[in-house]
């Protein structure tokens, strides 16, 4: 091959870039040429795609890739599970989940899916009682018991970690929480990591079988990979592959 076939894979800056560059080598022996575009937001790396900027994504869960797909009348697929960020609730104010006060403010994600993961992780820890708990889409007026009169607000994702110190608690994604720096030992309460929400490679409908594309899932779904994820991020990112 005289020139290296470009893929161009939009990412999150952790873990999700940080797991493409450690495959890029991979793929350059394959005579792939991988870039990598980071967003530090969840919508523009499916506008991206769906505008052909990008080959690929890899930053979303199946149920928010679902969610954007039908919201913004996008046609997007998932070609492989690569890993799960469980979900935490963090706190600058209390060392324990019992000394969450009756009013105590709370801040969850404002994007659908992940707010909706939010209040299942609030509600599976006995903190609010939702209607349908399996209903990921859960909204806040899905709750119909707050014995604490927990106050519920929601921000960007990104924010969280920025304003944790201004709430009682935070619902903090898990690539967003190891950039601030916090580990699954200091959530208050975690995300089972049994947990359905594996982050996922999209691509356009159409493409899942380009050699690029099964090349790329190839290289992120291998024992290497696997091991550098265990390694790397201790268990607050497990592979899901």
């Amino acid at each position: 091959m005289l020139h290296a076939e470009k893929l161009k894979v939009g990412a999150t800056p952790v873990p999700q870039a940080e797991i493409l560059r450690f495959i890029a080598p991979d793929l350059a022996e394959a005579g792939i040429e991988l870039e990598v575009v980071e967003f530090t937001d969840y919508v523009l790396p499916n506008i991206a795609l769906s505008e052909k900027s990008l080959d690929a994504n890899y930053m979303q869960h199946k149920p928010y890739m679902d969610k954007m797909n039908e919201d913004r009348k996008l046609n997007l697929v998932g070609v492989g599970q690569v890993h799960i960020e469980p979900i935490g609730g963090y706190s600058k104010r209390i060392k324990d989940i019992k000394e969450l006060k009756d009013g105590a403010t709370i801040l969850i994600p404002n994007d659908p899916t992940n707010g909706g993961r939010a209040l299942i992780l609030l509600h599976n820890s006995g903190l609010i009682k939702l209607k349908d708990p399996s209903n990921l889409s859960a909204k806040e007026t899905d709750i119909i018991e707050n014995p604490k009169n927990l106050k519920i607000k929601a921000l960007e994702a990104a924010l969280l970690p920025k304003t944790m110190q201004d709430a009682d608690l935070a619902i903090i994604n898990g690539n967003y929480a190891i950039q601030a720096k916090l580990t699954a030992q200091d959530a208050l309460i975690l995300e089972d990591s049994r947990s359905p929400y594996a982050n996922i490679i999209a691509v356009r409908a159409g493409d899942e079988n380009k050699e690029s594309i099964q090349a790329l899932k190839k290289a992120m779904q291998s024992q290497k990979v696997k091991d550098f994820i265990e390694k790397t991020y201790k268990g607050q990112i497990v592979p899901a592959f």
